[in-house]
């Protein structure tokens, strides 16, 4: 059952628990210069509203809102707490497939555009091209691959915006056989993600839709779009444009932050800008003016989705925070330019860059933040061509602003790590020589199970705290770990993403990534990129010849906040996959929605949600449950767990922690790419 804790942590306890000593050191500073932050905010909404807590109040029409309670179970209208939390819960889903699936469609349509030579932009990923037409039964050596990308590009927009009724292309070629089945026997198969996200929102506007089975029923049709287009068809333009993941190392936490040179941040989510603004960034006349302006280069930092997504298929970005610790990044008073896209773009980064000499710039008509400069794609994406055009004037404001730089504000703790990133699919498979290798360590035990440990961040718990706390028990006890998104900075800074992490892993993992020179946890990019994760355990259970429910898999959002990450939860458990979480769903106020995301879809889809407030607890769980799914198939039993834990490991400084000055001297910024 879902519930709430009669505590929410404060900022002191962040302060004294979270494990980056750059983020003590952030708040720490933001305090005593008087910024404010998120956890100060969040300190300030307290008590929360309990009906919100439950998802018991409504809002749908203006005769409200109605907030039900035993005395009063009814709203005006009739509906009750079983109807009021379904309906509330399917609109945050459909608000997650709007998310993925808006920034989603932007690179679709470069992908469209580059394919038919209307953008200046390669096609840098023709091995995808050639694998995706592959599967959607369109390959013919005689086509070139520009014209199979727009092939592509034209099935996923059609997944994305399907008008009249028919098969949802992506799903049926790529989804599990027996997933498929499971799903048309639910009657739960999308149309298309516009589609159910329009349907969403009709259902449960005023006096449609009664029944709140009946609208659970259309979450899962919804949770299928989010999937499979918002989620899947979007991961597919991006690497068809962009190219597959590259494997290398890089720098990263705060330490990170030079302060010769002109420093600029990207946040946000969206890729097709972002590339052109690595591309000019490179370009030698702007270099040199850096150059003449004092600056020893221009250098570029992720921050969100959108460092995870470049770093990884570029390079020269070096990933910074999540989300949430944006405006701790901006107190250092060491960025020149933050350049903002769309999503987990907090509007209080603009009072933290006014008390810095920081220059805002919005680079899309769906996020603007009053007080920015607005250099973007336009509402109908009719200048996706001048993207060169638009990044160099964005990185040009960012060498104006270098000289305006206060010197007196800068501060930069030295908290600095090196992570290993880069995890594709397909670089797994070739370094350890197909899926039936894999199967075979997961088969013996040496590897437990395998985790998707992702998910955005929430002051509900203490910061970064609960993701670290369940990736330390997981790798301890031999369970493979994969991370992307918000959820992956904490495990990038705290030394999880290299191999001498896996010293506090359990002799499985070290027999088998020790001789590879491997790390304990799989970085695998940004959010979107659960889809790398999912395609993962699709090979696992291919190889197997086991269906996915069978398996010992699982997703894991512990800090989770936001629509997308419903969408994401609920992806997987579509899939016949468990999520766990620290922090529960709104749902608790209706007894009948509780139960069918607890315990209602075990039968139906394999899978159920789990809630433990505590992450040692949940750890435990996500354990217990993997062993149990062992125990079934027959596998072997997985060896005892490593006593150590890596945070006790890591508490004194190691060699790659970099202790420095802040004038230390990172050479050219860039990070290097090996194969796996």
């Amino acid at each position: 059952m879902s519930k709430s804790p009669t505590r929410f942590p404060t900022k002191a306890d962040v302060l004294a628990r979270t494990p980056d000593p750059g983020v003590r050191e952030m708040l720490k500073h933001l305090e005593r210069i008087g910024v404010e932050t998120p956890f100060d905010r969040f300190d300030q909404q307290k008590p929360h509203c309990v009906f919100g807590l439950e998802g018991t109040c409504c809002k749908v029409c203006h005769m409200g809102p109605c907030r039900v309670t035993p005395k009063k179970p009814r709203g005006v209208c009739g509906a009750d707490a079983n109807l009021i939390v379904a309906r509330n819960i399917l609109r945050w889903t459909a608000a997650g497939v709007a998310s993925h699936g808006a920034r989603g469609r932007e690179v679709m349509l470069a992908l469209k555009g580059a394919a038919e030579g209307t953008l200046d932009l390669p096609i840098l990923g023709p091995e995808k091209v050639r694998a995706t037409a592959k599967v959607f039964g369109i390959d013919d050596p005689g086509k070139t691959v520009e014209a199979l990308a727009g092939e592509i590009a034209m099935i996923l927009l059609d997944d994305l915006c399907r008008t009249l009724p028919g098969p949802h292309r992506t799903l049926e070629a790529m989804a599990p056989p027996e997933r498929l089945a499971v799903w048309k026997a639910l009657d739960i198969l999308p149309i298309g993600a516009y589609h159910e996200v329009f349907e969403s929102l009709h259902r449960t506007g005023t006096g449609t839709d009664g029944d709140w089975e009946n609208v659970t029923q259309q979450l899962l049709r919804t949770g299928l779009a989010f999937a499979w287009s918002s989620v899947m068809g979007s991961a597919i333009a991006m690497d068809c444009l962009y190219g597959l993941p590259k494997r290398g190392r890089i720098s990263t936490n705060l330490g990170a932050i030079t302060q010769d040179t002109v420093n600029i941040a990207v946040h946000g989510h969206s890729p097709v800008l972002v590339a052109a603004i690595v591309k000019a960034a490179r370009h030698a006349d702007l270099i040199a003016e850096a150059q003449a302006a004092g600056a020893q280069a221009i250098r570029l930092y992720g921050i969100c989705c959108s460092g995870h997504s470049a770093l990884a298929k570029f390079g020269d970005i070096t990933p910074l925070s999540n989300a949430m610790g944006a405006e701790l990044v901006l107190g250092t008073g060491a960025l020149d330019l933050w350049v903002a896209d769309v999503q987990d773009v907090f509007p209080g980064i603009m009072d933290v860059a006014a008390c810095f000499h920081t220059r805002v710039v919005t680079t899309s008509d769906s996020a603007r933040l009053p007080g920015a400069e607005h250099i973007a794609f336009d509402h109908h994406h009719s200048n996706l061509d001048q993207a060169d055009a638009l990044a160099e004037r964005i990185v040009r404001r960012g060498l104006q602003a270098f000289g305006e730089r206060q010197g007196g504000k800068v501060f930069i703790p030295k908290a600095r790590m090196d992570a290993e990133i880069g995890f594709s699919v397909e670089n797994i498979l070739e370094t350890f020589g197909g899926a039936p290798t894999l199967l075979d360590h997961l088969r013996s035990g040496r590897i437990r199970g395998v985790v998707n440990l992702v998910g955005c961040n929430n002051p509900k718990v203490v910061y970064e705290e609960s993701v670290v706390r369940v990736a330390e028990e997981l790798i301890a006890h031999d369970v493979l770990t994969l991370t992307n998104g918000c959820a992956a900075f904490a495990l990038l800074k705290m030394g999880f993403c290299l191999p001498e992490g896996l010293a506090g892993a359990g002799p499985g993992l070290n027999a088998i990534l020790g001789p590879l020179t491997l790390p304990p946890v799989w970085h695998m990019g940004e959010c979107l990129d659960n889809a790398r994760a999912s395609a993962f355990f699709r090979a696992v259970s291919n190889a197997s010849g086991e269906p996915l429910r069978a398996l010992p898999l699982a997703f894991a959002s512990p800090e989770w906040s936001n629509e997308k990450g419903v969408g994401a939860a609920l992806s997987f458990r579509l899939l016949g996959l468990n999520s766990y979480h620290c922090i529960g769903l709104p749902v608790s106020g209706s007894a009948a929605v509780s139960n069918f995301f607890f315990e209602g879809t075990r039968e139906t889809l394999g899978s159920v949600v789990v809630v433990e407030d505590d992450p040692m607890v949940l750890a435990g769980r996500i354990i217990t449950d993997l062993d149990a799914r062992r125990a079934a198939l027959g596998w072997a039993a997985a060896a005892a767990p490593n006593p150590q834990r890596l945070s006790e490991l890591t508490a004194a400084p190691r060699p790659h922690d970099h202790p420095h000055d802040h004038d230390h001297n990172h050479g050219d910024g860039h990070h290097h790419h090996h194969s796996a």
